[in-house]
């Protein structure tokens, strides 16, 4: 019996590597939640408009868009009277989506499930090269295991969910998947070219950055994590090259800052009401001190488009005038270093339920199922898990990135002292995506306030699943201080 174990073990291991492994589980789990009826998304919280109309998409008839994932849409035959709103990368993967769509099923109507499909074809290559990426080059059975955690992390439905619908966020997994695993693949020197794996990164970044406005500080980030690439052996004269690439990431930034952020003054306006006005005491007197008419004040939580009643309208020129033309990011820091209590009441707001990446407020079931704003359970174990778990303070935040810093800060030291490029660039990484949870919650709450603060946020659970997985692998391969390969590993691993 033993020797038949050893020998399945001994075919699969051949036939089936960890990574080949990941991509299959992730391909039937995902599969059956996005493409076996019923079919399973996310419902429009209002956020689809911009990516529908900007790509010639149009919903079909009325009704409440929230309760129930809409599969089926127009597609203007004509003329698009709503124009272009910015370039966002997302159009890249809904015009491939189009296209299929019109190949194999209409030209008139757009069925979800395709642009579900193009993000799921990236989706299972981003797997593969993540697993790849943290088990190279051991193919033992630990390896596999961390497989199975990449899935359970990483097929989550929380996630899975985004790909049959219009919300950005598919675009940001993938492309930060991507980019992460391009990195590690580089240090730990998979293939014999580095060039292939260095435009990857580059180019996943730059889609990351500009696939909306709030990712535009992302640059910063990532050309941290670009700067292990100087580190890269035998590179010394193309270092130039990677400096205009790192120069390309803060030129995308700033594109995408100037061109995408069309809704500006609705963001400053909800900033506003739903950040500096969102005291457990009385704002009045803080915001006149600050150099805004107290009477502002009436504001509170209001939104930029009110459904009900408001004191003043938002739109309006006295807005506009005596509020939006004081109210700029210099003036909100000004604010909050005055009132310091106030915003880490909003700070720490932000970081609660950090890690429950499922959107609450929408329906994930068609009409059919009859169940208005229904949440789907089916393998959402990890979101779950660490919803409920994951403490809710952002001072936990700032001591787990400390720790984790300093914990590759030691193979930084190691590595560079034993010329090996894995450790500092692996430092580089985790360095670059700490500044991403460390800041993004700040910036958050500077230019979005707490509303709508999940989607904001977004990256900050993704970045945090990747270090921990990342840690996870490294823990088990005991090459957290020490990148030297071990014995056990295959130069042919898959």
């Amino acid at each position: 019996m033993k020797k038949i174990v050893k020998v399945l073990k001994e075919n699969f291991s051949k036939y089936i590597s960890p990574a080949l492994f990941a991509m299959i589980l992730a391909a039937v789990i995902s599969g059956i939640l996005l493409f076996v009826p019923p079919i399973h998304g996310y419902a429009d919280n209002g956020d689809f408009y911009q990516a529908m109309t900007t790509n010639g998409i149009y919903r079909l008839g009325h009704g409440s868009i929230s309760n129930y994932v809409i599969t089926k849409f127009g597609i203007y035959q004509y003329f698009n009277g709503n124009g272009i709103n910015g370039f966002s990368s997302q159009s890249i993967f809904i015009q491939i989506a189009l296209l299929l769509n019109k190949i194999f099923y209409s030209s008139k109507f757009f069925d979800i499930r395709f642009l579900g499909i193009v993000y799921y074809a990236f989706y299972l290559g981003a797997i593969y090269m993540l697993t790849k990426a943290l088990v190279y080059p051991y193919k033992a059975l630990k390896s596999y295991a961390i497989a199975l955690v990449v899935v359970v992390m990483f097929t989550d439905s929380s996630f899975m969910l985004y790909f049959n619908s219009f919300f950005v966020q598919p675009v940001m997994i993938i492309s930060l998947i991507y980019g992460f695993s391009s990195i590690l693949l580089l240090g730990r020197q998979v293939y014999k070219k580095n060039w292939p794996l260095i435009t990857l990164f580059f180019v996943s970044v730059m889609i990351l950055i500009t696939s909306e406005a709030q990712n535009a500080l992302l640059a910063l980030s990532f050309s941290i994590v670009a700067i292990g690439l100087m580190f890269l052996p035998h590179f010394k004269t193309r270092r130039f090259a990677v400096a205009l690439g790192m120069l390309a990431l803060i030129c995308s930034g700033v594109f995408t800052y100037t061109t995408m952020n069309n809704e500006r003054e609705v963001d400053r306006y909800q900033s506003f009401t739903h950040g500096v006005l969102m005291d457990a005491g009385d704002p009045t007197r803080k915001i006149k001190k600050e150099g805004v008419n107290e009477q502002f004040a009436l504001l509170q939580s209001q939104d930029y488009y009110p459904q009900t009643y408001t004191a003043v309208e938002p739109q309006g020129k006295m807005i506009k005038t005596h509020l939006l033309s004081n109210d700029g990011i210099i003036w909100k820091l000004k604010y909050f270093s005055h009132n310091t209590k106030q915003f880490g009441q909003l700070i720490n707001f932000a970081s609660q339920g950090i890690m429950f990446t499922q959107v609450r407020s929408v329906g994930n079931y068609v009409p059919s199922s009859n169940k208005p704003k229904g949440q789907v359970r089916y393998f959402t174990i990890y979101s779950q898990l660490m919803g409920d778990l994951f403490p809710s303070k952002y001072a936990f935040l700032v001591l787990l990135i400390v720790g984790l810093v300093s914990c590759y800060g030691v193979g930084l030291y190691l590595d560079y002292k034993s010329k090996q490029s894995l450790g500092v660039m692996r430092f580089f990484l985790v360095l670059g995506l700490s500044t991403i949870v460390l800041f993004v919650p700040v910036n958050t709450i500077l230019n979005y306030g707490v509303i709508n603060i999940s989607a904001h946020i977004f990256m900050v659970p993704l970045s945090l699943d990747l270090m921990f997985i990342l840690f996870i692998s490294d823990a088990l391969h005991d090459r957290l201080w020490n990148t030297e390969v071990k014995e056990g590993s295959l130069d042919h691993a898959k």
